[in-house]
């Protein structure tokens, strides 16, 4: 299944060329693969957007709670799902894994390594996206290009060798401004730590506002190397 997937992404690539828009692009992907697309958020800026953009194609909604997030997140979520009357399904690190991590490495081990922090990425993140991701074929991100030096040169519609999937991420050449504009102009709910100085929004204990000239990432993970801030989430191969 995965091969013959990946031969339709390489044949959908050329089709692709021929949409301008992002969302008819995202038409194109319903149309292709009925049942088939789905969609992450956390709430973003971004991602309110393009939970704007889906609300009324056949796109399946989930979010990862890692059980660390922010109250104002939780607050947006519950926000999102009334404004827009969609389900969003949700996924959560498994129990018995994270009882371990927390009792041999502690609550917060994260602050002491590179390694330690990925770890706790991996159980509080990618092993529920793996889940998340079971059974579709186009998974649909609020990546853009602005938010790591490791996206610069990434494709907005990718094969993700890792998942096995196809990656379409429809704001990937949208500046700041430009999303920020759509959600004014469409009165969507948005997360109030973003009037706070928090930029991109994350796990409590790993995210903090920035300062005017800091980089966009800079608030996440901040005592880690720039170019080493990934959870582990989106690796671009």
């Amino acid at each position: 299944m995965e091969n013959s997937l990946k031969n339709k992404f390489e044949k959908l690539k050329e089709e692709a060329l021929g949409q301008s828009a992002q969302q008819d692009l995202l038409q194109l992907l319903t149309e292709r693969f009925p049942d088939g697309v789905v969609f992450s958020t956390s709430f973003s800026y971004e991602d309110q957007v393009i939970t704007h953009f889906v609300k009324n194609l056949n796109v399946d909604i989930f979010t990862l709670d890692t059980g660390r997030l922010f109250e104002q997140t939780y607050e947006t979520w519950a926000s999102t799902k009334a404004f827009f009357k969609k389900d969003i399904k949700a996924y959560y690190p498994d129990t018995e894994e994270l009882t371990k991590f927390v009792s041999e490495n502690g609550p917060n081990s994260f602050y002491r390594s590179v390694d330690q922090r990925k770890a706790c990425c991996t159980i509080r993140k990618v092993h529920p996206l793996k889940s998340a991701l079971k059974g579709y074929q186009v998974w649909v991100t609020g990546l853009r290009s602005e938010h790591s030096p490791n996206r610069q040169n990434m494709p907005a519609l990718e094969w993700d060798e890792d998942n096995q999937i196809i990656k379409f991420h429809p704001l990937l050449h949208w500046s700041t401004d430009q999303v920020t504009d759509y959600v004014k102009n469409h009165h969507l709910p948005y997360n109030y730590l973003h009037k706070k100085g928090f930029v991109s929004i994350g796990c409590e204990p790993c995210t903090r506002a920035i300062q005017e000239g800091e980089d966009f990432r800079a608030g996440r993970w901040w005592w880690e190397d720039a170019n080493k801030k990934e959870c582990g989430l989106h690796i671009h191969q």
